[in-house]
């Protein structure tokens, strides 16, 4: 392996060897993370973003003193209101690449941001949502939104309204974990090792005043990587995660989110064929956006036949991968996202430049729906940054990205 992603490859499968003792206690939970270099002090820069019905572009995020803010933009970034700080009475959210705080602009003038705050034990933690009636002018305090209340992990959740206005919730829940472990203990027949975490979700009919149970999506998630959500063409949502298939293989599932409480959980669908054999997480979620005429565009990290890439790919209506599925133009992609306007599509991710030890923010763009690609060279830095984003305001789509100099907001065209 030469790259730098191939390298990040034998790091995990290299943890996966000399840390089992640490996988038993959580499962596999932050493993990759277990053998990085600890922090040292790097500003919490990860955002949500999303631009309002008025056409505003909003951000939510903490600032250095790790305070949640949310801060406007009436002129697609060129300039920014002031962050105005919320109240959610000292508490403390995560704020890193693959959990951030998110924002969401609902019917109604309704405005909803979630957070994760981590609760006393390791790798636990609840998610916390503030919700505005008068289109963000002020919220109301925070509330945790799922009804379980353990001191478990309840992380890495991802959010959004579909097109009847119901609010989902979607998030990484490790209570059927605590459940196998306790049969374990107990001796009981059920008592069996349990493969990473669960993907739970609930709704909200009312913008989140109040929501509905919490419904399992699917046992079996990797443990730290975040979940992506898209519209239906049916106007529900569709959700895609990296999956622990058996008997060890972290390729990625997808499932509709719509069923009752009563029913239990089908299958998830297969989405990508990578087949990557690793006991660890690698901390690198997907992305997904609907594709025009049906199905969906989708990214992805993985390693496929010895070759560790970011991987473009077809999935039908179904979730199923279709057709040829191509590694991005580059070989030190890392944290895609996709982004899609009827035949206008749109990929960014952040690479490494090893000659000048900067992070480059590159885009891959299509006029036709994925047949044919454009390179495009967006901005760079040799400072902290966050992973990018994609946005769509109407047909135009918008590449975000924060650095600790600035917030790149980018509006991409098929040619510079």
């Amino acid at each position: 392996m030469t790259t730098r992603l191939h390298r990040l490859c034998a790091v995990f499968s290299l943890a996966a060897t000399l840390l089992p003792a640490a996988w038993a206690q959580h499962g596999g939970d932050h493993a990759a993370a277990a053998a990085r270099p600890a922090k040292t002090g790097k500003p919490a820069l990860a955002v949500g973003a999303a631009f309002s019905p008025a056409g505003e572009l909003w951000l939510s995020g903490l600032d250095e003193q790790g305070r949640l803010f949310v801060q406007r933009s009436a002129d697609e970034g060129r300039s920014w209101t002031a962050p105005r700080l919320l109240d959610i009475a000292g508490e403390k959210p995560v704020a890193d690449g693959e959990n951030r705080p998110k924002i969401a602009f609902g019917p109604q003038a309704t405005v909803v941001i979630s957070y994760t705050r981590p609760l006393a034990k390791p790798y636990t933690g609840e998610i916390r949502m503030l919700r505005s009636t008068d289109g963000g002018a002020s919220f109301g305090p925070p509330f945790t939104v799922h009804a379980d209340r353990q001191v478990i992990t309840h992380r890495f959740e991802s959010i959004a309204f579909d097109a009847r206005g119901v609010l989902h919730t979607v998030w990484i829940d490790k209570r059927d974990l605590e459940l196998s472990k306790t049969a374990a203990a107990q001796g009981k027949p059920t008592g069996k090792p349990y493969r990473g975490a669960a993907i739970y979700r609930n709704e909200s009919t009312d913008g989140g005043a109040s929501f509905g149970p919490d419904l399992k999506v699917a046992d079996h998630s990797c443990e730290c990587c975040r979940i992506a959500l898209s519209p239906t063409p049916e106007g529900g949502m569709a959700a895609l995660w990296r999956h622990v298939f058996e008997p060890n293989e972290r390729d990625h599932g997808f499932a509709l989110l719509q069923g009752a409480a009563s029913e239990p959980p089908a299958a998830p669908v297969r989405a990508s064929l990578d087949r990557w054999a690793v006991d660890a997480c690698p901390h690198h979620g997907p992305g997904l956006t609907p594709a025009e005429g049906g199905g969906y565009h989708a990214v992805w990290f993985g390693l496929r036949g010895g070759e560790a890439a970011v991987r473009y790919g077809r999935l039908d209506a179904q979730g199923r991968p279709i057709g040829a599925v191509q590694a991005l133009p580059d070989a030190g992609a890392e944290h895609a996202d996709v982004i899609a306007a009827g035949p206008e599509l749109a990929i960014v991710w952040r690479s490494f430049d090893g000659a000048t030890q900067s992070q480059r923010l590159r885009a891959w763009l299509s006029s036709d729906g994925g047949h044919s690609f454009q390179l495009r060279e967006l901005a760079a830095t040799g400072l902290n940054n966050d992973h990018p984003r994609l946005l769509r305001h109407g047909q135009q789509l918008y590449a975000l990205w924060r650095t600790q100099e600035q917030i790149h907001v980018i509006a991409l065209k098929n040619s510079p």
